[in-house]
């Protein structure tokens, strides 16, 4: 309540350490009183510009090893995402903010959205919500555009490439149905339990955000969504609460993303009943 700012580093030493815990004791802490006062606190500061905050990975061992690779090779990958391999780091930033504005500026006048690809046909309605550009002022790396679609409006099915990661627990191949913005229906392969925990807190059976991932630089899939909802021809949808500078009214106690790969054949997102986004390439013709 009472901080200018907030710098977090994160260098985890177990990534799994919650693994063993009972889901009913994950849906429990991540619904606790304090823990829902606090995540309000810090939206509705960082939204209104009150608080300024910025979330930084440093390379270690653990997020290496969850990445498939030896310390130097994710160091490596690290310095490609962050744009540090560049001579002129903040220029990319710059370029990427320029280029994500036009996007922006399209998006920010669309009313429905709807993405389709493999066991995936789901439509969101976004008019009068603000789109955002992630472009290196918070999360660093960054890359994407985000919104927070109207609450009641998410109507379809969806399925998810990639597992949904949360506290070191993977729920693998995840599918949920919608309908009057909530979910209906679910199915995982791995984790459905926890997924089912999830879901029982307030609000998280509904979506926060629909993004679209931007940075060509994360060039895998990390089991870290600090890179991975950032990677190019990627989007990812949240449950749980949406970011109040989108307008979003939905409060939630979790923010939970889960990513789906757009690069595969088939897949490609509509504005307005017309292809802006098809096989991980925008086709807004005023780019």
């Amino acid at each position: 309540k009472k901080i200018d700012g907030l710098i977090q580093i994160h260098a985890d030493y177990n990534t799994r350490k919650l693994s063993s815990v009972n889901p009913e004791k994950l849906g429990k802490f991540a619904s606790s009183p304090e823990r829902v006062e606090l995540l309000k606190v810090f939206e509705h500061r960082a939204a209104i510009g009150e608080m300024k905050w910025v979330i930084v990975p440093y390379p270690c061992h653990a997020y290496a090893q969850e990445a498939d690779m030896d310390l130097f090779t994710y160091t490596n990958f690290v310095n490609k995402s962050l744009f540090l391999d560049k001579e002129d780091p903040i220029k990319e930033w710059r370029q990427m903010k320029a280029e994500q504005d036009k996007i922006i500026s399209f998006l920010n006048r669309v009313e429905k959205i709807q993405i389709i690809g493999e066991d995936t046909d789901l439509t969101l309605k976004v008019k009068g919500r603000k789109w955002e550009n992630a472009s290196g002022q918070n999360n660093l790396p960054d890359g994407e555009v985000f919104t927070s679609p109207i609450e009641e409006s998410a109507s379809g099915h969806i399925r998810f490439t990639y597992p949904g990661i949360y506290y070191g627990r993977e729920i693998e191949d995840i599918y949920l149905e919608f309908k009057e913005g909530e979910v209906v229906s679910l199915k995982a392969e791995k984790g459905e339990d926890l997924l089912k925990e999830l879901l029982k807190i307030e609000n998280a059976n509904k979506l926060g955000e629909l993004a679209i991932g931007t940075n060509f630089g994360v060039t895998q899939f990390t089991k870290n969504m600090l890179f991975d909802e950032k990677i190019g021809g990627t989007l990812h949808l949240a449950l749980g609460f949406g970011f109040e500078e989108c307008g979003s009214k939905n409060k939630s106690a979790i923010h939970w993303d889960i990513l789906k790969d757009m690069k595969s054949p088939g897949s490609k997102i509509l504005a307005d009943d017309t292809v802006i986004y098809e096989e991980g390439e925008w086709k807004i013709k005023t780019l």
